[in-house]
Parts: structure tokens; sequence; C-alpha cells
């Protein structure tokens, strides 16, 4: 191996951190930029690992909010835990206080295993947490908050005071939209979108690759 590839290799992966409202698109976006050859870091499965049973997390939760929280087979009632923490900013702010250290550190152990030139890091609450000083850049999924209210009553099958009281628990939009550096217009149908990230996932792999040059000189 030359000199210039074992530097090439040792050059980090570009860190694209995605995120936007509840409901405005995220999964849709991060799956068009898999397919076109990213890799996914997904802070929503990372959740997902570390509360599933037999993890020190579930215990944890058990002990904090009650049994009741847990299906017959002892797994995590997520609806039940998201019905309550959205209703308690109290209990939201405990709950994170316990996963977000446990999910950080994950992340971090995934990141390190990224060998493709970017990667998109999903993170729904990435503007309103530390999560954002893991990143090189920020791209926030957009749409209007009347369309993403629709969405999410249509998607979870909520009534509208459950659905306004989830999208407020998070950043507005205006403040979303002030920490990034790309906007993916999601309000469109999904070739609008696709064209979008197709054009994102180019200029990604040119700075990725001017990172590596700058590196390698």
């Amino acid at each position: 191996m030359s000199d210039e590839e074992s530097a090439a290799r040792t050059v980090r992966a570009l860190r694209i951190g995605l995120t936007g409202g509840i409901a405005s698109g995220k999964s849709l976006v991060a799956n068009l930029f898999v397919k076109l050859g990213a890799e996914l870091v997904d802070a929503d499965q990372i959740a997902r690992d570390v509360v599933a049973p037999g993890e020190p997390a579930l215990s944890a939760i058990r002990d904090m909010f009650g049994a009741q929280l847990l299906t017959s087979r002892g797994e995590l009632d997520r609806a039940a835990l998201r019905k309550l923490v959205f209703a308690d900013a109290d209990m939201r702010r405990a709950l994170d206080a316990l996963l977000h250290p446990l999910i950080r550190a994950r992340l971090l152990a995934r990141l390190d295993e990224v060998r493709r030139p970017y990667a998109i890091i999903a993170v729904p609450l990435l503007v309103e947490t530390d999560f954002a000083t893991l990143v090189d850049r920020i791209a926030v999924v957009d749409c209007p908050e009347s369309l993403q209210l629709e969405r999410l009553m249509r998607r979870d099958g909520i009534p509208r005071a459950e659905a306004v009281a989830m999208i407020a628990a998070q950043a507005d939009r205006a403040t979303r939209l002030r920490a990034a550096h790309d906007v993916i217009d999601n309000s469109g149908d999904v070739e609008s979108t696709r064209r979008q990230v197709a054009q994102l996932h180019h200029r990604y792999l040119e700075l990725a690759n001017r990172a590596t040059r700058a590196a390698t000189t």
C-alpha cells in the first residue's frame, strides 16, 4: 500500500447529520441516499438496540417509569412510553438523560466502522441535542408544518391534539432551518425529493474527496 493510499484510509468519512421534524420524510430521504451508495448510521435504530431485552437501559426504564411500560414479552412498549414522555417534559428530560449517552457511544463506535466517503447520520433530535457536534454538515428534511401534522396523524393513527403535542416537543421549523447547511424540500412528490438527494450526493462526494486530497498532500 502506498503512503497516499494509507493516508486516505485514515481520513474519516464525511459526516452528514440528517434531521427534520417528525413525519417530515427523513426515512425516505435516508433510503434515497443509501441507494446512491451512502453509509447510513441510524440513531433511531441504535435507540431501539439500547433498550432491547437484556440491555441495562431497559431495566433502568422499568425502574424509572414502572413495569407497565413493558409488554407481556418483556419488551419496551414504545407507544406507551412515547405517550408518557410527550405528556410530561420532566419525564422526557429524564429519559433523554438516561438514553442519550448510551446512544451517543454506540453511534460513535458505528461511525468508526464507516469506510465509504460519507455517512448519513439520521438523528431526529439533532438540532435539539449535542449530537450536532458529531457531524460536519446538517441536512434538514423540510415541509410545511400543516403537511407534517397531516402526515403524522395519518401515519400513527393518532388524534390531532396528540400529533400537535409531539411536534411541539421538537425544535420548531425555523430553528431547524437556521441550523441547516442543506435543505431537502419534501413537500412535493418523491421524484422531486429524489432529484434533490442526487444533487446533494454528488456534492457530498466532492467534499469528501476534497478532504481526502487535503489529508494526503
